[in-house]
């Protein structure tokens, strides 16, 4: 890796405002800086136009819960906490990814276990759908990441995470209102929904890494 301290940054990201209002109420993990671009690796999820049936029933549900509920618009799987890197750092980020990912062929995993997670600062709730096949090639997926992430001395991932596909997301810690009954009732819809097993059996294909407006894609084998 580039050493940090550096003169300068090539191409220093443009100031961002930290208006939450334009972002939905949404608020910065970190504040921004001039030449700090937030970074997150992931498996991008393509869905069937019945997933978005699933979806909207889901959702429909859960306002009657919490009103506030907005449906997730992009969906994927995390492999990486969003993290910083200077600019002059990601272009080897990129290439010490790709090395340590080349080996890895393409997997699917069963996400079909509704539950409601929380940000770390508590200032959002989401409904995800848990993994529960699949779950040991991510980890050596992870295990790969965290190497990179560790050779820039960045966070690693949560230690035995829950992986898994957010749904939905409001403001604010809401989740005493979502679990328990209103999760039951979510799982019921998924159980019961028509092709569900086939719906929510995921192949992966490929894996992004977004670095503010940069994406760079890591097809498996």
């Amino acid at each position: 890796p580039v050493p940090a301290g550096l003169p300068g940054d090539p191409e220093p990201e443009e100031a961002v405002s930290d208006d939450s209002s334009r972002h939905g109420g949404r608020i910065r993990g970190f504040p921004h800086e001039r030449g700090n671009w937030a970074t997150h690796v992931y498996l991008p999820c393509r869905v069937r136009e019945e997933f978005l049936e699933l979806l909207e029933l889901l959702v429909s549900r859960a306002r009657t819960y919490v009103s506030s509920l907005a449906a997730m618009e992009e969906f994927h799987l995390s492999l990486s906490q969003c993290v910083v890197l200077r600019y002059h750092w990601i272009d080897p980020f990129v290439r010490s990814l790709k090395e340590h990912l080349a080996s890895f062929d393409r997997f699917f995993c069963v996400a079909d276990q509704v539950k409601v997670y929380t940000n770390q600062n508590k200032t959002r709730t989401f409904i995800g759908l848990e993994v529960s096949a699949g779950h040991f090639q991510l980890l050596e997926l992870v295990s790969e990441v965290d190497r990179v992430l560790e050779e820039f001395d960045l966070p690693t991932f949560y230690k035995d995470p829950s992986f898994h596909i957010s749904l939905a997301w409001c403001i604010g810690d809401l989740s005493g209102r979502l679990e328990g009954q209103c999760l039951r009732e979510l799982q019921d819809i998924v159980d019961g929904f028509e092709d569900s097993a086939l719906l929510l059996r995921i192949q992966w294909e490929q894996i992004h890494c977004k670095s503010g407006n940069k994406y760079f894609s890591f097809p498996l084998r």
